[in-house]
């Protein structure tokens, strides 16, 4: 990756929305969450859809589609969690996955052309990811999160300060427990952007939600 591919992969990966239907109660309301986000503004979606409650089969193929157009028609990045599949019968931007979700050397190969991201919660293992062809790293869970019931303790915006200290130069987006009022203090940290599952899907107004989080985030860019 050029830097120009580089400094255009950090901008899209400013304000990262992640959910599924099961994050917003039924398909639908996915869906109109998903569209209020992207108009508030969201720069890249990854579609998160695993857990209890969620779809399979040919429903999730389709609602996948669904997310991929309206996401695409606004320029957002569309992201594909941990569904190889998925994400190549759609024609995603690329693939998220986490440390358990396979072997990182198939996964790249599999993923050639594509965005790859990967989850990292040690130095350890952001710098393996980055040897297996990472483009990104998702650095978590920064604070509690009641999201995802197996998230690890929290490590806060110390292990984004630490990977950038030891030269992790590729972007960092940080996700667990961010909310309007702490977004920026990961920004200032290090993080090129934040991730946002519950600030923007539980919001009362989606738009404005993600509309706030980003204005939020380009001044804390400003002033880093």
């Amino acid at each position: 990756m050029n830097t120009q591919e580089m400094s255009r992969l950090q901008q899209d990966l400013s304000l990262y929305f992640v959910a599924g239907t099961m994050n917003c109660h039924s398909p639908e309301e996915f869906y109109r969450i998903l569209k209020q986000a992207v108009q508030g503004g969201i720069t890249a979606f990854q579609f998160r859809e695993k857990g209890v409650n969620s779809l399979s089969g040919q429903k999730q193929l389709e609602m996948a589609k669904r997310a991929k157009e309206v996401c695409h028609k606004h320029d957002v990045l569309f992201i594909v969690n941990d569904d190889l599949d998925l994400m190549k019968a759609v024609g995603a931007d690329g693939l998220h996955v986490g440390q358990t979700d396979g072997n990182l050397r198939d996964i790249r190969r599999e993923t050639e052309g594509k965005l790859l991201g990967v989850s990292a919660h040690t130095l350890a293992e952001a710098k393996d990811a980055i040897v297996h062809g990472a483009d990104y790293i998702g650095v978590g869970p920064i604070y509690q999160t009641r999201t995802k019931s197996d998230a690890k303790k929290p490590v806060g915006v110390d292990l984004i300060l630490e990977l950038r200290s030891n030269h992790i130069n590729v972007p960092l987006v940080g996700i667990g427990g961010i909310t309007l009022q702490n977004a920026g203090e990961v920004i200032k940290a290090g993080a090129d952007g934040v991730a946002i599952i519950s600030a923007i899907s539980g919001a009362v107004d989606p738009s404005s939600a993600s509309s706030n989080l980003l204005q939020i985030i380009y001044t804390a860019k400003r002033e880093s």
